[in-house]
C-alpha cells in the first residue's frame, strides 16, 4: 500500500471517529449542501435484508456503473492485508441499496456523475475510470476533489466527489443492517465495539480499547 493510500485511509477512518460512529447511516451536511437535495433526502436508508444479486448490486446500479462505483470507492478506502477496504466492507452494496431506497432522489445525480466521470477519463486517458491503473484513478479523483476535472457540468466534479466520499464513509462505518460494513469490517478497523447489551463497572473504568465479543448491532435485533 502506498503512502497515498495510507493517508487516504487514515483520513476517512479519522473522520469516522471524529464524527462519532452511529448505529444508523446519515447523510452528512456537506454532501446535502453540494447536491442541493431537499431535507427529506437526508434520512437514513431503510434496513437492508438482502441485495439483488450475489455481486452486491442490482437494486439500482447496472453492471457498468457498479464496476465504476466499486473501483472509485476502493480508491477512496483502499484495502490492505489485515485492513479491510471498501470492497471488503460491501460499500457498493450499501450505495446500491441506498439509491434504490432513501437516496432515490440522487439516482439522476449518480447517473450523470458517473457518465461525466467516464467522459473525463476517456478524454484524459482513453479508458473509462474502472479500466485505469490505480495511479491514474488517483489522479482523476484528485482532479475531481479540486474541481479541475473537465466534462462536468451537473453535478459538478467536487459535488460528485464529496457525495461519493460521504457515501463511502457511510458504507464503511454505518450499522451493517444498511447493507455495508460487512462482517463489521469498518467497526473493527477503527476499534468500535458496536452496541453492547451490558458494560461492566470494569469496562467503564478501563482506559484500554474495548474488544469483547460479540459485537452487537441493529441487525441482531431486526
Amino acid at each position: 500500500m502506498s503512502k497515498h493510500d495510507v493517508a487516504r485511509r487514515g483520513f476517512l477512518a479519522g473522520a469516522a471517529l471524529g464524527a462519532g460512529v452511529v448505529a444508523g447511516a446519515r447523510l452528512l451536511p456537506e454532501a446535502a449542501a453540494q447536491t442541493h437535495t431537499p431535507p427529506a433526502a437526508a434520512k437514513a436508508p431503510a434496513p437492508a435484508q438482502m441485495h439483488s444479486n450475489g455481486e452486491g448490486h442490482g437494486a439500482f446500479l447496472n453492471d457498468a456503473d457498479a464496476e465504476t462505483v466499486a473501483a472509485f470507492t476502493e480508491r477512496l478506502m483502499p484495502g490492505a492485508p489485515g485492513k479491510p477496504g471498501a470492497r471488503d466492507a460491501g460499500v457498493l452494496n450499501y450505495i446500491d441499496l441506498a439509491l434504490a431506497g432513501a437516496y432515490a432522489d440522487l439516482q439522476d445525480f449518480y447517473r450523470r456523475g458517473l457518465a461525466q466521470l467516464d467522459a473525463f477519463c476517456r478524454k484524459a486517458y482513453g479508458e473509462p475510470f474502472a479500466k485505469l491503473e490505480a495511479r491514474q484513478q488517483d489522479e482523476v479523483i484528485k482532479a475531481l476533489e479540486e474541481g479541475k476535472a473537465g466534462e462536468f457540468s451537473w453535478p459538478t466534479a467536487q459535488a460528485f466527489f464529496n457525495t461519493v466520499r460521504t457515501h463511502t464513509m457511510e458504507g464503511m462505518f454505518a450499522d451493517p443492517i444498511y447493507g455495508g460494513n460487512k462482517d463489521f469490517a469498518g467497526w473493527r478497523l477503527i476499534g468500535f465495539p458496536g452496541a453492547q447489551p451490558l458494560f461492566t463497572p470494569e469496562d467503564l473504568e478501563s482506559a484500554q480499547a474495548f474488544t469483547r465479543e460479540p459485537i452487537a448491532a441493529l441487525q441482531g435485533r431486526a
